[in-house]
């Protein structure tokens, strides 16, 4: 049950590592086109910025995960370098139960706002409804669930190791 789970974790954050590394390098393009269109066609096109501004949004929230999974988001590094292995696994505990339920209130916010976002139109591209904007909240609270209780199963410590 462990080795599965953890197999579809390792799944689960490699694929949303991967949008959120597609979402910087449609943020990047757009932002190039963006200068060419400005500065040398002297025609500018607004909707990059909104677009911009959508895929560094999704690039956050799938990021995030990532950071969860390998113990890097939410550190307690002298309580954990000064205790006993026992009172370690009880702040492992502690630090992911509560980014848990932080976690908990971004998914449930953000569908809500998601929801209520569907009338909305974005400014600059009037076909798209704001539900895609704000469906990065709960989609990547989804995403980080999975790498929270993953490193909880199996604990990664990168940040210490890079501390000195």
């Amino acid at each position: 049950m462990k080795k599965t789970f953890l197999e579809v974790e390792r799944f689960c954050t490699g694929f949303a590592m991967a949008v959120a590394c597609a979402m910087l390098a449609v943020a990047a393009c757009l932002g190039l086109f963006q200068i060419i269109m400005r500065f040398i066609v002297e025609a500018p096109a607004e909707w990059t910025e909104v677009l911009i501004r959508f895929s560094l949004i999704w690039m956050v929230f799938m990021g995030i995960p990532a950071a969860f999974r390998r113990g890097a988001m939410v550190s307690v590094d002298v309580l954990y370098r000064w205790s006993p292995p026992k009172m370690r696994r009880v702040l492992d505990w502690l630090v992911s139960l509560a980014a848990l339920t932080l976690v908990a209130v971004i998914i449930w916010w953000g569908w809500d706002y998601a929801q209520r976002g569907r009338v909305q139109t974005v400014i600059g591209l009037e076909g798209i409804s704001m539900f895609w904007a704000y469906l990065a909240l709960p989609v990547g609270g989804v995403f980080s669930v999975i790498g929270i209780v993953g490193n909880l199963i199996d604990p990664q410590r990168m940040e210490l190791e890079t501390a000195q």
